[in-house]
């Protein structure tokens, strides 16, 4: 396993101290985190980039990948309706590339709050805050990208299109290979899912689904193996039936989703080119503009106004972002190693049992991209 060079400790405290400020309290997370979790909020072609560890007759688990998921599910165990944590410690991601270092250092914030009141305030706080532990590290040469995962749910419901498809884009929008996969999509007719399992599963309720394809199962002689459950597997089957059976894109709206997925500039002429974009129903894209220009006003209190560019399209490995995201960049390092990221996940506190009635933002800084002295 490679592993980062260390970092000084002044650095270190340096890079903590903008969080440290905010209130927080210094939080741990156990090494061990449940792979099928991290599975299910990143997709299984994460899994080669996860260090899996199984013992004898257990289920699989996987040194953690970062800390957001440990930090919420303490968060949810205490049964706090407000919470501040801070974290430093070594994480760890295997590499397609040769060169990355496997396991690394993270120093970051997590932030909880009752899911009532606008979001803006907090979302502007951890951008500005990870910027300024991102520039504690001594580098000059930063710039803080902006995006917004809700922006796009908000933009599909400008083209007004059918409710199946608009899920389907939905579900979709966090990765990638998924996305551009359903875009090129366009004018295929909708594919017959009912004679297969996963279109019969999909007629079901989930309770009923899981149960027929445990009786399955029990009927075939199957033992299901890597500690996937019925529950889990039969989403995953319902899902592809949704996918192959929904209608596709025409040709314009594929044009325009491209379009509106391609937009990077200055926040105020990205609005601008997102505006021109949408389709006739508007009306929650422009409530989600005016929320961007509240965040504005309280970034530029600590992040210089020619330093931001917004790109709906800004994303993370993880897929449980769910609102807005950042990423601070160094020239230096390169826009693929970014040196702090984060953004909104209300909705993975309810995925991980928390009710759904809490809200959750948090950052991260990667401590030798926002050091100077480190090699680029």
């Amino acid at each position: 396993m490679r592993i980062e060079p260390p970092v000084p400790a002044e650095v270190l405290a340096a890079v903590r101290a903008p969080f440290e400020s905010a209130g927080a309290e210094r939080a741990e997370a156990p090494l061990l985190q449940p792979l099928n979790l991290l599975l299910d909020l990143a997709g299984e072609a994460m899994r080669a980039r996860l260090f899996v560890v199984q013992a004898e007759g257990g289920t699989e688990s996987c040194l953690r990948p970062d800390f957001t998921v440990a930090i919420a599910r303490r968060h949810i165990d205490g049964g706090r309706a407000h919470g501040r944590y801070c974290y430093q410690g070594a994480a760890f991601r295997a590499s397609t590339a040769g060169d990355r270092p496997e396991e690394f250092v993270q120093i970051g914030l997590e932030m909880f709050s009752p899911a009532d009141g606008p979001v803006e305030a907090a979302d502007a706080e951890i951008a500005g805050l990870a910027w300024q532990a991102a520039a504690a590290g001594g580098r000059d040469d930063l710039s803080l990208w902006l995006g917004d995962v809700a922006l796009f749910g908000a933009f599909i419901d400008s083209l007004g299109l059918p409710e199946t498809l608009s899920r389907r884009l939905r579900r979709v929008a966090g990765r990638p290979r998924l996305l551009w996969a359903e875009l090129s999509r366009v004018g295929e007719a909708a594919a017959d899912g009912g004679g297969t399992l996963a279109g019969l599963l999909a007629s079901l309720t989930e309770p009923q689904a899981a149960a027929l394809l445990e009786e399955v199962w029990t009927l075939a002689g199957v033992e299901p193996v890597g500690g996937r459950g019925p529950a889990e597997i039969a989403a995953r089957l319902v899902r592809k039936a949704e996918a192959a059976t929904a209608p596709a894109l025409t040709a314009s709206q594929s044009a325009a989703i491209r379009a509106f997925m391609a937009v990077d500039a200055a926040p105020a002429a990205a609005f601008a080119d997102v505006r021109g974009l949408a389709g006739g129903d508007d009306a929650a894209l422009k409530l989600a503009l005016a929320g961007w220009e509240a965040r504005l006003t309280d970034l530029a209190r600590t992040v210089p106004s020619d330093r931001m560019r917004f790109t709906p399209a800004l994303g993370h490995a993880f897929d449980y972002y769910d609102g807005a995201t950042f990423e601070v960049r160094s020239a230096a390092v390169g826009p693929e190693l970014p040196v702090a990221v984060g953004g909104r996940y209300d909705g993975l506190l309810a995925r991980l049992g928390g009710g759904g009635t809490q809200r959750a933002v948090g950052g991260m800084v990667r401590p030798w991209r926002a050091w100077a002295g480190a090699e680029t």
